[in-house]
């Protein structure tokens, strides 16, 4: 089902909580750097675990968004597996509308994402606003959700009738810690307790703004080296509103990391580095980097950034491949 209108169940629904799936970025091409071969078997399996935690515990899954890593997935042979797994969840899946599963402003029925909605695996949440309510250990809880490129609310004030605790999804640049481009510090929601957002996809600690917790429990599938160190879990929602990781299958060595800086910097220079990066693949459209099969333009921006900001040669070295595998994703 597409939920392309507000809709709240007319009672609650009683679970034994809420299981929360970070962006798994379901595709049959793969990354890059990852070393297996039999892409994308490591993503089906954490979602085979989903379903096992889910269905132990009586939860129902919810998906942060980016389910698909392309808003249209040519590989029918995945979908169907996809379909197989989806429909073993006994409660049926809700997901938020994430950047990746679309090839517009909006969901729209040329997105396999949409077609696996309007099959009935899943229901989508295609329009911000409220979107059920659930009764666990005897807490009414309410669930609303903000896809990908909609404006998030900040007041959720009587959406959910009779919620004594509500819940936030979404699916956006939020400034966990170092500041991006565009992204935008968490702010207080009135009536929201607890928001909980994908797209950012390392887990991040939480960040009060009022009355608000903004959570950012991070993806479940690694696709880029910077999240080697990254532990894939699913998390579990329960009355009380605190997040319990699940840690979720995954191999240790899952990268490549020929040519890399294998130990990471956790200092200043490491966060200008990240900003500096960000800034210059913002400032350039993102029609600018298809311009050339190896990005010229933006390349040579960086290296004029470099010479103006005396660059250290390690920082240039690393922010040199991450552009690499940036285009090489690009191009995917």
């Amino acid at each position: 089902m597409i939920l392309t209108a507000p809709l709240v169940t007319p009672e609650p629904v009683d679970c034994g909580g809420l299981l929360i799936i970070g962006d798994p970025h379901v595709g049959s091409r793969r990354p890059g750097r990852r070393v297996e071969t039999d892409w994308p078997a490591p993503i089906l399996a954490k979602l085979d675990a989903c379903v096992e935690i889910a269905n132990a515990g009586d939860l129902q899954a919810v998906f942060l968004g980016d389910l698909f890593d392309a808003p249209v997935e040519p590989d029918e042979r995945l979908k169907a597996r996809l379909v197989r797994l989806l429909k073993r969840f006994r409660r049926r899946p809700l997901a938020n509308v994430g950047n990746h599963d679309i090839a517009n402003a909006a969901l729209s029925d040329g997105d396999t994402l949409a077609t696996f909605a309007l099959a009935d695996v899943l229901d989508v949440v295609a329009q911000s606003g409220p979107v059920a309510q659930f009764r666990i250990d005897g807490r009414r809880i309410g669930l609303g959700m903000t896809p990908y490129g909609q404006p998030i609310p900040t007041s959720i004030a009587g959406h959910v009738p009779g919620a004594e605790a509500s819940v936030w999804l979404t699916h956006y640049d939020i400034a966990f810690g170092a500041s991006y481009p565009g992204a935008i510090a968490p702010f207080p929601i009135d009536a929201c307790d607890l928001v909980v957002n994908g797209h950012v996809h390392a887990s991040k600690p939480p960040i009060r703004a009022g009355e608000t917790l903004w959570c950012n429990p991070g993806n479940i599938t690694r696709q880029s080296t910077d999240l080697a160190g990254h532990e894939p879990c699913a998390w579990i929602l329960g009355a009380d509103l605190a997040l319990r990781p699940v840690p979720l299958p995954h191999a240790r060595d899952a990268f490549d990391l020929t040519g890399r800086l294998v130990r990471p910097a956790r200092n200043a220079a490491a966060e200008r580095l990240e900003s500096t990066f960000v800034s210059l693949l913002e400032a350039e459209a993102p029609a600018d980097l298809g311009r050339t099969d190896d990005a010229a333009y933006l390349r040579e921006a960086m290296e004029a950034r470099f010479a103006e900001e005396k660059t250290p040669k390690p920082l240039q070295a690393l922010l040199r491949s991450l552009l690499a595998e940036a285009v090489e994703r690009h191009g995917a």
